[in-house]
């Protein structure tokens, strides 16, 4: 894509190529499309774009992406607050809660252990759930994890550092198929797979 009708057509097109998966040509058929909306229509997505960015916050007690200090789902005192879900980040808490398979907390890491893409333990939000068993009567913690080199190592390292507490450690059951992302997974497959966790040991990994 070499020229564009106007400087802000080029500029609109270099905004939105910024988006992951969106190309040059992806970006200028949505610009154009922009272009042929009511006033109020564009005003209205860019001030989405702009609350989103400017209020959104992050759960004091699980990490959830939250409009409050507490999500609502941690703020949910029919929740059972003695399971704790460890999952990556809030898209497989997404994936979990529309399986309606589980009534408890979520723990959200922020990402897994991958030295590759530079992120280590201390990447991870990993203290903060240490200090929820603590102070709390967290009776079972669930790892769902992706099912991938990455994903097993994480749940290694959190098993190395939870065992301590004697707390009850379970992983989701494996009918989700090596190297898959929790929020691609079915609903009915992660539903039954956290129907069917299975405890959680060294062996697991």
């Amino acid at each position: 894509m070499k020229e564009f009708p106007s400087r802000l057509i080029e500029q609109t097109v270099e905004e939105l190529s910024r988006f992951p998966g969106i190309g040059k040509r992806t970006a200028l058929r949505l610009s154009l499309w922009l272009l042929k909306q009511e006033i109020q229509t564009c005003d209205s997505i860019g001030n989405a774009i702009i609350k989103l960015r400017r209020e959104t916050q992050y759960c004091k007690k699980c990490h959830n992406i939250s409009d409050k200090e507490l999500c609502e789902i941690c703020a949910n005192p029919s929740r059972d607050e003695h399971q704790i879900c460890v999952v990556e980040d809030c898209r497989d808490i997404i994936a979990i809660e529309n399986t309606s398979q589980f009534k408890g907390l979520y723990h959200v890491l922020g990402g897994i252990i991958n030295p590759m893409e530079g992120m280590g333990p201390s990447d991870i939000n990993y203290l903060s759930l240490e200090t929820r068993i603590k102070e709390t009567n967290t009776k079972e913690i669930i790892f769902a994890l992706p099912p991938t080199i990455e994903g097993d190592t994480t749940c290694f390292f959190l098993y190395k550092k939870l065992k301590q507490f004697k707390t009850n450690i379970t992983t989701i059951a494996r009918g989700i198929s090596i190297g898959n992302e929790i929020e691609y997974t079915d609903e009915i497959t992660l539903g039954r797979s956290i129907s069917n966790r299975i405890p959680y040991s060294e062996k697991s990994k």
